[in-house]
This record gives structure tokens, C-alpha cells and sequence, in this order.
């Protein structure tokens, strides 16, 4: 079901939203609720996104390196002389 608002504009700003509208072969109203809709999935799929990326943060990631053990085999220098 379909309902109406109410939106305030500057003057300048309405005779320039239906000169743009009627440009587009289109009205001011539909022009703004595509625009509204738009904006609104745009919004839900950002979010989705953002849901699916920290989830997988909450996964460890295997980053391909060897596992060490201790602590002195990590911070062997003589190895490196």
C-alpha cells in the first residue's frame, strides 16, 4: 500500500527537482521514491556484507607458515650467522 508525505523545499530546489524530473520523463515523486528505494537496498546489501565479513573474522585464517613451537626456536640467531 502506497502512502503520501509531506516533504518541505527550498523554492529553488523544487523548480529545479521538477525541471529534472520532467528531463528524465518522470515526476518529482517517483523520481524520489526510486531514489529513497535505491538508497534503502543499497543499505541492506552493504549490511549483508558487512555481517558475512565479520563472521568470517571470526573463522582463524591459515596464512600458509610453519607452526613453531617454542619461543627460543623462534628467536634463534645463531642460525641466521
Amino acid at each position: 500500500m502506497k502512502q503520501n508525505i509531506t516533504l518541505a523545499l527550498d523554492r529553488e530546489v523544487l523548480v529545479a527537482a521538477r525541471v529534472f524530473a520532467a528531463q528524465q520523463g518522470t515526476s518529482v515523486s517517483a523520481l524520489l521514491a526510486d531514489e529513497l528505494i535505491e538508497k534503502i537496498e543499497n543499505n541492506r546489501r552493504y549490511e549483508h556484507s558487512k555481517q558475512i565479513a565479520l563472521s568470517m573474522l571470526e573463522q582463524p585464517w591459515s596464512l600458509g607458515g610453519l607452526g613453531v613451537n617454542d619461543r627460543e626456536a623462534l628467536h634463534d640467531r645463531t642460525a641466521l650467522r
